[in-house]
């Protein structure tokens, strides 16, 4: 007869202090994405996968976690999964109904899409990637999820560039020029400005699945900041980049509020209770520092700021 092993990781600690996560990260796994009549997207994903822990449980069934989660994003990747959402509420889900002593498991997911598009002066085609930001956390209470996207743009600092326009009013004042055509030289050629390299960041979780498509936050991700980027660019490409983005000069702050904005006009048809969060850090040309701005608020309270309550 074989000596049945102790279990030490249902034992008591030594202090009973109890834990709001524990889990394993750097979980990798292949999941696909269906697509309707096209091949499915197949993406490398890193995974972090976490219960709670009672103050009277030593440790975690770390074997068992990864043993669901394995189980979960196999089952995923064979049969083609339709939101990388789902992928991650439905292994949270799992984790709780296989572990009796915990109230929540956390399943968080990272991966690169990448996708095509054509350069906007030349029409040539590249590739961009996207870091797609996916969880989910089930308790007793029911499942919430997560689905969101970071992208990379270009901001140009209106400060730096009213500096630039204050210059430009004084010499052409010194040549001769007159207000008026000053004025409208300075409106149709855009001043410098130093420019950053931005990062924009938007999730949205609600009760369940979110009721969004994840190339929707793409674009408002991408329009928040003073212009997109390229992959590819040739001279007229990077014409049209540099005159958009000094057309168009931003704060990290205004690009958060232009999140906000295109967050409401894009899926208005959330419930009040979804929860938006919306990221910018930029990083500074001209300053060993970089910048950051960020809000996190209920669709109803966004909804009434934008309306002009408070």
């Amino acid at each position: 007869m074989s000596e049945q092993l102790p279990d030490v990781q249902a034992s008591s600690p030594d202090v009973t202090v109890g834990l709001s996560q524990v889990g394993v990260t750097g979980v990798e796994k292949l999941v696909k994405l269906h697509r309707e009549g096209k091949r499915p997207i197949v993406l490398m994903a890193e995974f972090e996968v976490f219960v709670d822990l009672p103050s009277w449980r030593k440790g975690a069934d770390m074997s068992r976690n990864m043993q669901v989660i394995d189980e979960t994003l196999e089952a995923a990747t064979r049969d083609e999964a339709l939101r990388v959402e789902d992928v991650c509420g439905d292994a949270a889900e799992r984790l709780l109904a296989k572990h009796d002593y915990t109230s929540k498991a956390v399943v968080k997911m990272e991966a690169e899409l990448v996708t095509r598009e054509n350069t906007p002066a030349s029409g040539l085609e590249t590739q961009s990637v996207v870091d797609i930001i996916a969880s989910a956390t089930a308790t007793d209470e029911g499942t919430r999820e997560e689905i969101g996207a970071h992208v990379v743009g270009m901001t140009v600092c209106p400060c730096s560039q009213g500096m630039s326009a204050a210059r430009a009013r004084n010499v052409l004042a010194d040549l001769g020029v007159d207000d008026e055509t000053t004025e409208e030289f300075l409106d149709r050629v855009p001043q410098p400005g130093h420019s950053q390299r931005g990062h924009a960041t938007i999730t949205i979780e609600s009760e369940g699945t979110p009721d969004v498509d994840l190339m929707d936050i793409v674009e408002v991700a991408r329009d928040s900041m003073s212009a997109r980027i390229y992959n590819l660019a040739k001279r007229p490409d990077e014409d049209h980049m540099t005159y958009e983005a000094h057309a168009d000069a931003k704060f990290v702050e205004d690009c958060v509020r232009a999140m906000a904005e295109g967050v409401v006009a894009e899926f208005d048809h959330l419930p009040d209770d979804a929860v938006i969060h919306m990221e910018q850090s930029n990083d500074e040309s001209i300053h060993q520092h970089n910048a950051h701005a960020e809000r996190l608020v209920e669709m109803g309270q966004l909804r009434k700021e934008l309306d002009g309550e408070h």
